[in-house]
């Protein structure tokens, strides 16, 4: 979810080495400045946490608060988990011998060749490309809804299209614009700003449930039943999205024996801040929740800043969450060189796609099911279990099996099950309208 942050930390390493002439140079250089236990701490925050949050409250409406917080957590355990394996695996690579392994692409790399980078790698750029569209539907649904009371608002027909897909079409040239900056040295500033906006968001929107809840107290409900297990467990495995940062994360501690207690510690602190807004986000509006908690706002000058202060966010930290994507297709295709059309295609592919997807929601379902259950569980149970199977008992197979079956099982039933409810939102729109 934090991953536009991440982008900044990714060019940032990749630019003090020469341009990579090679499939078997490491992504991301050395020589990197040593963070301190609070630093990681504070990276770990930023690397994971995003306005997908925003979605949480739908989703704990859609399948039940007491099934949502036994979920969130549940993928938090095993995310956590995952992410020490890669962890283990690289120190047990590094330790055999192995040349500098500073990425999760590296990593494939050095356990299962090219074929190992070329899966990690398009996982990658399909999950950055994810986000970002994400983030576009976003900032078109929420335009949307602030101006389209106004009589200046565009019209629900104008020129045979929503006032949704107007605004993602308006936003295309600035965003092609600013995704052909070669540097992001001038962009990196924004993952400062979009920390603080995220941050007072959350805040404003606290406060706003709490008070809704005190005054209305609408019914909610428990469980949600089987049917949409699948569904939630993608939206939580989204909200956790950030285990392509955690190899460079480690790399960058000066004590690295306490890189797993940190981690720990801060993965807990996210898990109960994502159960508490959820919870109480839902809580407050009950079955009127929205896709995106901030459209539960009532009018007022402070609702329309922080709604405005989000779009303006997400508009901007979208050229840093590409450029991890921008980074290995240009290695890939253009020999590590800089390439505008390259770019403005993934530009224009997002952005298409951000037009045909209905709910936001079930959209970050979509992408945390099919992308980030691969990232996350998948890939580095499987890995670990290449380098360490000659030292591992049956207990330590039946594991890791365990979870490269379970999150293969949730990847492709919860993909099922979020293009179930995109298909039944566009409906249910279609037959609104």
């Amino acid at each position: 979810m934090g991953n536009e942050r991440n982008a900044a930390v990714y060019s940032s390493a990749h630019s003090r080495k020469p341009p990579p002439p090679g499939e078997n140079t490491p992504l991301l250089g050395g020589g990197r400045p040593r963070s301190s236990q609070a630093k990681t701490f504070a990276n770990v925050f930023i690397s994971i946490v995003g306005a997908g949050v925003l979605g949480l409250p739908y989703a704990f409406k859609r399948t039940g608060w007491v099934m949502s917080l036994m979920m969130l957590f549940s993928v938090a355990a095993v995310t956590y988990y995952c992410m020490m394996l890669l962890v283990y695996t690289r120190r047990k690579l590094v330790a055999d011998g192995s040349s500098e392994i500073n990425s999760f692409g590296d990593l494939g790399y050095s356990i299962c060749g090219s074929s190992g980078r070329v899966i990690v790698d398009i996982l990658i750029i399909l999950a950055q490309t994810g986000f970002c569209v994400g983030y576009l539907v976003f900032i078109g649904n929420t335009l949307s809804t602030l101006f389209n009371s106004s009589p200046m608002a565009l019209g629900s027909d104008f020129l045979g299209a929503s006032p949704k897909i107007l605004y993602i079409i308006g936003c295309l040239p600035f965003q092609l614009g600013l995704n052909s900056i070669k540097t992001l040295t001038h962009l990196a500033p924004l993952s400062i700003f979009a920390d603080v906006v995220d941050l007072g968001a959350m805040g404003v929107v606290i406060v706003e449930d709490i008070s809704v809840f005190l005054k209305n107290r609408p019914p909610v409900e428990a469980f949600g039943g089987l049917s949409v297990f699948f569904y939630g467990m993608g939206v939580a495995a989204y909200a956790f999205e950030g285990i392509a940062m955690i190899l460079p994360l480690e790399s960058e501690m000066k004590d690295r024996d306490q890189f797993g207690k940190i981690l720990g510690s801060s993965m807990a602190f996210i898990a109960i801040l994502y159960g508490g807004f959820g919870v109480l986000g839902y809580f407050a509006f009950g079955q009127e929740t929205s896709d995106v908690i901030t459209s539960n706002m009532g009018p007022g000058l402070l609702s329309a800043i922080v709604k405005l202060g989000l779009c303006i966010n997400l508009f901007f930290t979208m050229p840093l969450m590409m450029n991890p994507a921008y980074e290995i297709i240009e290695r890939r295709f253009s020999r590590g060189r800089y390439c505008v059309w390259l770019r403005w295609l993934l530009v224009v592919l997002a952005t298409l796609m951000a037009m045909w997807v209905p709910n936001f929601t079930d959209f970050l379902s979509l992408v945390g099911s099919g992308l980030c259950c691969s990232l996350g569980f998948v890939l580095p149970a499987f890995f670990h279990l290449l380098v360490f199977k000659e030292e591992m008992g049956w207990k330590g197979w039946c594991l890791d099996l365990m979870i490269v079956v379970s999150g293969i099982v949730l990847g492709v039933a919860g993909t099922v099950s979020a293009v179930e409810q995109m298909y039944f939102a566009k409906e249910t729109s279609s037959i609104s309208a």
